[in-house]
């Protein structure tokens, strides 16, 4: 039952980023930088999730992001604004199918090589429905370009 609730959870965020990317796309539109859409998306998101932290924890989880903070820690925040950038480019170049089909491709033979790494195999049967994920992405992309 738990891994139902995880595969639900999934989903919904499947349909969030792509409702996410639509909105932030139409904001773009109407902005004459696409940096507007993602300080939007980031100020809100710091906003809600500050205001969470401190309704939970109080002073106390400002405190440790203060004491466990190190410079590496921007990775992160840096990689997502390249992700939500380049989601918001490809939803307006390509369209949003194909730009999900390349992104999902892309996360799911990266996400393989870290597996591999981590573990030092992949089943067989991963491989064959991974290269069927590519050949489908590749389908849906390549119809848009």
């Amino acid at each position: 039952m738990a891994n139902f609730a995880i595969f639900a959870l999934l989903v919904g965020a499947g349909a969030a980023i792509v409702a996410q990317n639509i909105l932030m796309a139409k904001i773009s539109g109407n902005a004459t930088t696409i940096l507007v859409p993602l300080i939007m998306n980031s100020a809100v998101g710091l906003a809600v999730l500050t205001l969470l932290l401190i309704w939970r924890t109080g002073a106390a989880g400002v405190s440790e992001i203060l004491h466990l903070f190190r410079p590496w820690n921007i990775l992160p925040g840096l990689l997502g604004s390249f992700f939500v950038f380049a989601s918001i480019l490809g939803y307006q170049r390509i369209g949003a199918a194909a730009t999900v089909a390349v992104l999902v491709a892309s996360q799911l033979g990266f996400g393989l090589l870290t597996d591999v790494f981590r573990s030092g195999n992949i089943a067989g049967i991963t491989l064959f429905g991974a290269a069927l994920l590519l050949a489908g992405a590749g389908l849906v992309a390549f119809r848009a370009v």
